[in-house]
Formats: C-alpha cells, sequence, structure tokens
C-alpha cells in the first residue's frame, strides 16, 4: 500500500486512509474521516465529519466535504456523509451531512460530477451518474434519481423530488417534483418535455415513442393527472411509462406543468 501524504496536508489521527490515495499541500481530513482506493483530495481541500468517501473520486481543491449542516436545528449530534466511487467533487464545492430530522445521512451514488461551487445540503439523497453544472444548489433533504442533469445556476427547493433521466435547464428554479425522463425549465421551473437526448442515450426507439404518447395524455390534453396515470399504469406494457405514471401517483409537492387544455 502506497500512500502519498504531503508533509503539508493535515490528516487527523484516526482517519483512515486506503491504498494509493493522494493528500495535495494543505487539504485537512478529519479524524472520522474515510477515504477509499486511490482517491485524490486537492489543495485546501477539507474533509470533515464522518464523512464517508469512496475509491477513485477527486476532489479538487478547496472543496469542503462533510462540514456540519446549515440548518438551525442541528445542535452537534452523530451524522454522517456517504459518497460513493469514482465521483468528480470539483472546486469550492460544498457538501453537508444528515441532521436528526432527516434521518442522519446525505448519500451520494457512483459516477458523479459535481461542477464548481455546488452545494448538496443536509438529509440529501443523489444518484447514480448525475451532472450538477457549476452553481447548481440543492437544499435539504431532496432526493435525486440516476442520470439527472442539472443545469447552472439552478436552485432546488427543499423536498423536492427528481425523477431518473430527468433535465432540469440552466438557471431555473425549481420548488415542484420533476418526473423520471422530463425536461424543466424555467423560473419557477415547469415541464418542457421529455429530455430526449438523454433518452436517447438510454433507451431505444419504442421505449422512447410510448413516453412520448403518456406525456401527452399526462401533460398535454388537459385531464385529471391523477386519473390519467392511473389509467395508464393499468393499460400500459411500458416499463418506463410504468415508471413516469407512478412517479406521478406519489408526488408531494406536485408536478410543475402548464395545464393547457387541447384544443
Amino acid at each position: 500500500m502506497e500512500i502519498k501524504i504531503s508533509p503539508l496536508a493535515v490528516v487527523e489521527e484516526g482517519a483512515q486512509i486506503g491504498a494509493d490515495v493522494q493528500i495535495a499541500p494543505f487539504a485537512f481530513v478529519g479524524a472520522k474521516a474515510k477515504i477509499g482506493d486511490r482517491t485524490t483530495i486537492g489543495h485546501g481541500a477539507r474533509i470533515e465529519g464522518d464523512t464517508t468517501i469512496g475509491s477513485d473520486c477527486h476532489i479538487f481543491s478547496h472543496a469542503v466535504v462533510g462540514s456540519i449542516p446549515q440548518d438551525l436545528k442541528f445542535h452537534g449530534e452523530d451524522v454522517k456523509l456517504i459518497i460513493g466511487n469514482r465521483n468528480t467533487i470539483r472546486e469550492f464545492t460544498l457538501l453537508n451531512p444528515g441532521t436528526e430530522g432527516g434521518g442522519g445521512i446525505t448519500k451520494i451514488g457512483d459516477d458523479n460530477l459535481l461542477m464548481g461551487y455546488v452545494h448538496i445540503a443536509h438529509d440529501c439523497i443523489i444518484g447514480n451518474r448525475c451532472i450538477f453544472a457549476n452553481a447548481a444548489t440543492l437544499a435539504g433533504h431532496v432526493e435525486v434519481g440516476d442520470g439527472v442533469v442539472i443545469g447552472g445556476m439552478t436552485p432546488i427547493h427543499q423536498f423536492v423530488k427528481i425523477g431518473d433521466l430527468a433535465m432540469i435547464a440552466g438557471a431555473s428554479a425549481l420548488s415542484q417534483d420533476v418526473p423520471p425522463y422530463c425536461l424543466a425549465e424555467g423560473n419557477r421551473a415547469v415541464l418542457r418535455g421529455l429530455n430526449l437526448t438523454g433518452l436517447r442515450r438510454a433507451m431505444d426507439r419504442e421505449a422512447i415513442n410510448a413516453l412520448r404518447v403518456a406525456y401527452k395524455e399526462l401533460f398535454e390534453r388537459g385531464k385529471p393527472l391523477k386519473e390519467t396515470a392511473e389509467k395508464l399504469l393499468e393499460t400500459s406494457e411500458s416499463e418506463e411509462v410504468k415508471k413516469l405514471c407512478r412517479f406521478v401517483l406519489e408526488t408531494k409537492r406536485g408536478i410543475p406543468y402548464e395545464r393547457n387544455i387541447e384544443k
């Protein structure tokens, strides 16, 4: 095992450091941190609190990972931040652990790209293969599925849920739930259609065509949303359509779409 720690870095006693980890000058790793194999921690980055970081992650300079939640209800409870494998965490990102009121854990999956100045707040759950562009900011308790793209300068309201393969356009402001496979844009953000670019990379034409039909039935014909979702759930043979409908039926914050009645 080879660990490459600069003599100018601070690694507190008790920190668990994997094989072939690199820690640059002026970085800080706290006593409760666990760093997976081959992870790189850049100049001036801080790994604080009970934070677990998986293997092959790259944490760039001045990222702050695991500092206490920005929640006035937090009073020093034992909380965690868990980050998976192969994540890229760029400069000046801020990632907070959970709070007692949200289960105590913030969790980030594998293969995500968090660009500069991204903030992921307490109790968020992030899936795999997501891209958060510069200065995308997630408030507490946000849930994000797999393959989601969030554009730059976009804030996400607390308790919002975003389904798999959805996209939120840059400079939007999202305060309601976005179903899987959909594209939302605007301030406040509303659905603009399907995330066709993402879908074409992830599924075949038959599945996309089924989603096109379902999207039109749900959001463009002016029919009662949940009744339409229940009907499609019963009649569609597409697993993707069923997933879309289940999300609609389970939403707590509502779906942000324009109620245009088709003539």
